[in-house]
């Protein structure tokens, strides 16, 4: 057990730590899930052709929903959640960027997405480097 923090306090952030990791996986079952596999979201395909091209982008939406996923089962496990922590940043900073250059008009919030995605990835590391390193001392 934790001797820096009083029992209620180490409780308290760690239910936080978990929400949060549910909440991350969430949005990843959200956008992978429903919008790209289901296709509830139409526009994300159309944001896959302007960037990779028209031919495939059915497929490669699909693809990217599996992956998208296959994310949210992984923050769930917590296994190795620093090195989940590291690919979830990569891939939120280069597809916000790449959709920001090709694709702002397709954007739920224009070009604006890249600041809620930053925001996100903020999050997203304060939750893993900051809050757990403080349950895992």
């Amino acid at each position: 057990m934790n001797e820096t923090l009083p029992r209620k306090s180490f409780n308290d952030k760690r239910k936080i730590y978990r929400a949060l990791n549910y909440l991350f996986a969430i949005v990843w079952i959200v956008n992978g899930l429903l919008c790209k596999v289901l296709n509830l979201v139409p526009r994300h395909e159309l944001i896959v052709s302007r960037i990779l091209g028209g031919e495939h982008a059915f497929f490669l939406t699909k693809a990217i929903g599996i992956s998208e996923t296959l994310m949210a089962i992984w923050i769930i496990s917590n296994t190795k959640s620093r090195f989940n922590v590291a690919i979830q940043i990569v891939i939120i900073a280069t597809m916000n960027v790449i959709e920001f250059v090709f694709a702002p008009d397709l954007l739920l919030w224009g070009r604006s997405n890249l600041m809620f995605a930053t925001m996100f990835i903020l999050l997203i590391y304060y939750n893993e480097f900051i809050l757990n390193k403080q349950l895992t001392k």
